[in-house]
């Protein structure tokens, strides 16, 4: 193997992402009370257009596990146990599932739990988001796939501007990444939107840097 052809192979240690295409030039930390549990497909692991790592690395409240059916002990921990040291041992979380909370002909017939009560939306730091990271498809069969996400209460986004996410096709003009629906669900749950600006404006750097890509004689980005 030449150098140049191990160089290429190289990954960056923090986004774990090729050195070619490191994410860690956008990263932009933010403030979040709310902590945000980012549950990403494997088939939405390698895609170099995916948007949940640059998330997981700017929210430091943040936790991201890859799978399709996780194992239920452990999806229950990620769910509502505390994470790490510094959190108070049996301080549990209130989970709420960002998901749209009108089910398709498609969806589990159980029936979302009732939205936490506005004593819980009144302490954000009691609140832990589930991001589904995937396809629409791929989130379906996620749901489909592990109960406990089934019992979890809902919120969906509504009245939302147009996407930013140009380098993925969508079925609808409100469909957004994993990233802009998380800081506008964060925003809805934790208070104003302005602290996710700076994120955002990174994830649209991204965008362009990726959208250069796919300019003919350019090569790069996986």
């Amino acid at each position: 193997m030449t150098t140049a052809a191990a160089g290429k192979r190289l990954a960056c240690p923090v986004c774990l992402r090729p050195q070619s295409a490191c994410l860690c030039r956008w990263v932009a930390p933010v403030a979040h009370p709310v902590e945000v549990l980012i549950l990403q497909h494997p088939l939405e692991a390698g895609n170099p257009k995916g948007s949940a790592r640059l998330l997981h690395l700017s929210l430091p409240r943040s936790r991201m596990a890859t799978g399709e059916a996780f194992d239920p002990q452990r999806l229950a921990s990620l769910l509502t146990g505390p994470w790490g040291s510094a959190h108070a041992a049996g301080s549990l979380k209130q989970p709420i599932l960002l998901y749209p909370d009108t089910p398709c002909a498609q969806a589990p017939s159980q029936a979302a739990a009732a939205f936490p009560a506005p004593v819980s939306l009144q302490q954000p730091v009691r609140l832990r988001l589930v991001v589904l990271d995937g396809t629409w498809r791929k989130s379906l069969k996620m749901l489909h796939g592990n109960p406990l996400l089934q019992q979890l209460p809902r919120m969906a986004l509504r009245e939302l501007p147009a996407s930013h996410y140009l380098i993925r096709r969508a079925h609808r003009p409100d469909q957004l990444s994993t990233l802009e629906a998380t800081c506008a669900a964060l925003a809805q749950l934790q208070g104003p939107a302005e602290p996710f600006l700076p994120l955002l404006a990174a994830f649209d750097s991204f965008v362009a840097w990726q959208m250069g890509l796919q300019t003919p004689g350019k090569t790069g980005g996986d």
